[in-house]
């Protein structure tokens, strides 16, 4: 037994380097979109208050999708699902993913139109002393906009977590790429029909056609993938009940994030209607490198982990998951401490253009070094809570996501009036950090052992070579800025020889400190080359 499930494990190796390397691409290429999308955002709007109002609004129904829908209802549905094929119960597979297509219609339907109706008694419940009330009216207004996404977004995570079930990766990656191109189209386009605060509309208009666009792409490719659509609506199937067993945990635990960013924006508001934008914006930064790796490594590695437990091959489990966590501190501690360093030219040249002034640059500058300290707890994260789904002991993290919510709220509160805009930053950080070690030490009972030395011993190499990384960039920058001077052109080379002079130094440090990871994946890319040299 155990001899055919080494045979199997074996060809999924390149499949998930692959998968993996496909996803990264594809993500790095929606992540630069995104940034297009904030830059041309934040050129018309800067981080005045319509655009605060716009980010409150959209964190409203983008928690709720977090919570019910979308990353929560994947998390749960993928290992029940994948489950059933790897049983060879392809027809029960089919038939509990149409039920839960039908159950998601129907709900988030409810649920929109009942948000939409009440929408003027939820929201300034989430609205500080910072927003007049015309900026509250106006994020009344652009939520009951906003909030239809909700439907389609749920569709959308069924749709996506039945491709990647069936190791489909590259449309769920490059349809985000469409939606931030689309997003874009529409602020250029339909801004100019609106006037004075009300511009903004046209962000919220945009994202709710991109959203339909995103999910438009999905849907046909599920026959390529051999899915069939049957009309079920079993909803007393004990799959079913599975699933939204699993989900309930999962909500929290995948949507904590989302609750970070509604305290942040919220505790902001009482600071100035400048700055839930201005957290926003520094938090975009902070997603690039998150979502370029550690996203793609816990996605493409959350269904094999699924194989893998119903293998019941803990050691490959065990193996697997130390493999991840290693690869992802591999790119997040020194993107971390290069983000801190370089925080103030970074912003500057990301976003101060346009209504984007010197005063906004600071402000979200100031944000995003704190932000960088929970880098790569935050992408740890990711993967340990999806290897928890992975076992079915999903009430672990989720007890741990209220723990460190509980902890983000109160330092939030406590630290905005002597800190400003870095109080709730802090306390997201904080909690993040609490987060990582909370679910290795609970991750260590439930498998046996986590190796802890091995990454400890990684952890401690990449946090020396992540701190003369960052020494080595800001130095270059520094001596670059003066000669070179603050256009754009000039901004650009200086922030990016800065980048790249520090990762030449991260290269070699690495290599040096006999890092096993960072050793992997510098053969691979040699025999690549060779490969197709030869």
């Amino acid at each position: 037994m155990h001899g055919e499930i080494a045979a199997e494990s074996k060809p999924q190796r390149p499949r998930v380097a692959r998968n993996t390397a496909i996803f990264a691409v594809a993500t790095s290429l929606s992540r630069a979109a995104g940034l297009a999308r904030e830059v041309v955002a934040s050129s018309y709007f800067g981080t005045s208050g319509p655009f605060s109002a716009f980010t409150l609004a959209f964190q409203i129904p983008n928690l709720i999708r977090a919570l019910v829908a979308d990353a929560a209802l994947s998390a749960a549905f993928v290992p029940v699902f994948t489950e059933l094929l790897e049983k060879g119960r392809k027809r029960e597979a089919f038939k509990l993913a149409s039920t839960l297509a039908l159950l998601i219609l129907i709900g988030l339907s409810a649920l929109t139109a009942l948000f939409i109706l009440f929408a003027g008694v939820i929201m300034p419940l989430f609205i500080g002393k910072g927003f007049t009330p015309q900026l509250t009216d106006l994020t009344i207004g652009l939520s009951q906009v906003l909030f239809p996404i909700l439907i389609l977004l749920g569709l959308n995570g069924l749709v996506v977590g039945i491709l990647n079930a069936r190791d489909h990766f590259a449309i769920p990656a490059i349809a985000p790429v469409v939606w931030n191109l689309v997003i874009i189209a529409a602020l250029v386009l339909l801004r100019p029909q609106f006037s004075g605060v009300n511009e903004i509309y046209a962000y919220a208009i945009g994202v709710l056609i991109a959203t339909f666009v995103q999910l438009a792409m999905a849907i046909p490719v599920l026959p390529r993938v051999g899915f069939r659509f049957e009309f079920a609506f079993n909803w007393r199937d004990p799959h079913v009940t599975q699933v939204f067993r699993l989900m309930v945990p999962v909500m929290v635990g995948l949507g904590v994030i989302n609750i970070d960013l509604l305290i942040n924006s919220s505790v902001g508001s009482m600071i100035s209607a400048e700055a839930p934008r201005a957290i926003d914006a520094a938090f975009r930064i902070y997603m690039l490198p998150q979502g370029i790796f550690s996203v793609a490594v816990a996605t493409v590695l959350f269904p094999a982990l699924g194989r893998l437990v119903a293998r019941r091959d803990t050691d490959g489990l065990r193996k697997l998951q130390a493999q991840g966590v290693r690869t992802i501190l591999l790119f997040l501690m020194p993107a971390a401490t290069i983000m801190a360093a370089l925080a103030e030219p970074i912003v500057r040249l990301v976003y101060q253009r346009g209504a984007f002034g010197s005063s906004s640059t600071q402000l979200v500058a100031t944000a995003l070094v704190w932000f960088s300290l929970s880098l790569p707890f935050a992408g740890v994260n990711l993967l340990l809570t999806r290897t928890f789904f992975a076992i079915r002991r999903a009430w672990v993290p989720t007890g741990l996501a209220f723990a460190n919510l509980a902890l983000n709220t109160a330092l939030s509160f406590a630290l905005y009036k002597p800190l400003g805009i870095a109080g709730p930053v802090i306390g997201t950080a904080v909690a993040s950090i609490g987060m990582t070690f909370g679910q290795l030490w609970f991750l260590r009972r439930e498998l046996g052992g986590i190796e802890i030395g091995s990454l400890f011993s990684a952890f401690l190499r990449i946090g020396v070579a992540s701190a003369l990384t960052a020494g080595v960039s800001y130095l270059v920058w520094s001596l670059l800025e003066a000669p070179l001077g603050v256009s754009f052109i000039a901004q650009l080379v200086e922030v990016g020889v800065a980048l790249i002079a520090g990762g030449v130094v991260f290269v070699l440090t690495v290599l040096s400190l006999r890092v096993a990871e960072a050793r992997t994946i510098v053969d691979r890319i040699v025999t690549t080359v060779r490969g197709r040299n030869g």
